[in-house]
């Protein structure tokens, strides 16, 4: 069995935070099924309740004092209550929320077990296209101002940090035997993708709210609509940098191409070709200077999908800013 995160049984969920979620979901909790597929060890539950309906558990509760993990539930708590009235289609509805014995606790609706991927041509038409509707309902409106608007930010100076010799040969031991021809490559490409990304910090108004972490594990395609949850780092900034970041985990997970997802999107938000640009390069850096390291405690799948993420980014990054082939990729483990 693959390697998974080490969640709390309903068993360990103090009898004090069990009782006030019966109390506020109205009904005994009969089956408390225990939900993986995020990469972080929050407490889920997926509940079945006596009165026959269900219902989504989710809990950060206390951990060791060295852990890297954060479980910032009262934070995605603050995001539902503020974005909801302005995004509230595309999250899923909220059933309550409490904090009990160091327990931060949030309920939702169940949407159900996760059906991507597989991804299909169809099903990233239908996702692409409801996140540009969600990204143009809030396109130059007036934003919470509890929302950071310069958290992309921070995705447009990897390649202007990594300046020192050993940051590149760091980076490249991702591709084990072939180490010296990716530090070759990343040493040619650097420039050019160091001036694109610049373009993501300069990027202006209008901003829209971005989700920030819009990977299938984060979200359930009902219909044609996208519902999307983990919303703790949703921020105010260019549509642009959360569309590349969906695209290329969308390929990461064998889906179709990046610039396949672009086109579709567009068809409902057109995009602006300089923030695109730069969002593409900080992403392609983030995973870059990212994947490579050791495993965090804790969270034992993260590197993985980092470096499925890079292949994907870098490989996308390569192909819009017609750099040499990555060839090196082939040798990045899953």
């Amino acid at each position: 069995m693959p390697v998974r995160e080490d969640k709390p049984a309903w068993s360990q969920v103090p009898p004090s935070v069990r009782a006030e979620t019966e109390r506020r979901l109205g009904s005994r909790v009969m089956r408390a099924t225990r939900a993986y597929g995020g990469y972080a060890a929050s407490a889920t539950f997926r509940l079945a309740l006596a009165n026959g309906r269900r219902a989504f558990f989710k809990a950060g509760y206390p951990l060791p004092a060295d852990s890297p993990v954060v479980l910032p539930i009262a934070q995605e708590t603050r995001r539902y209550a503020a974005l909801a009235p302005m995004v509230g289609r595309w999250m899923p509805k909220q059933l309550g929320a409490f904090r009990r014995a160091r327990w931060d606790v949030l309920l939702m609706e169940d949407l159900g077990p996760a059906t991507i991927p597989p991804w299909s041509p169809d099903k990233a038409r239908r996702a692409s296209r409801s996140y540009a509707r969600f990204h143009r309902r809030t396109l130059g409106m007036p934003l919470p101002r509890g929302l950071s608007r310069t958290r992309h930010r921070r995705f447009g100076m990897f390649w202007g940090n990594a300046g020192k010799t050993w940051e590149l040969s760091n980076a490249a031991r991702v591709a084990g035997r072939r180490a010296d021809e990716a530090e070759e490559w990343l040493s040619v490409v650097m420039p050019t993708l160091r001036a694109a990304e610049r373009d993501l910090v300069r990027a202006k108004p209008p901003f829209v709210v971005l989700h920030f972490d819009t990977r299938s594990d984060n979200f359930r395609l009902v219909g044609d609509r996208l519902v999307m949850f983990d919303w703790p780092w949703a921020s105010a900034g260019p549509a642009e940098f959360d569309l590349a970041a969906f695209a290329q985990a969308v390929n990461a997970e064998r889906g179709p191409d990046p610039e396949r997802i672009v086109t579709w999107y567009e068809e409902i938000l057109p995009l602006r070709e300089r923030e695109l640009a730069g969002s593409i390069a900080g992403i392609a850096g983030y995973f870059t200077f990212a994947a490579w390291r050791p495993p965090l405690a804790g969270l034992p799948r993260l590197r993985s999908i980092q470096r499925k993420q890079l292949r994907a980014s870098v490989a996308w990054a390569a192909r819009h800013f017609d750099l040499p082939e990555p060839r090196w990729l082939a040798a990045v483990p899953d």
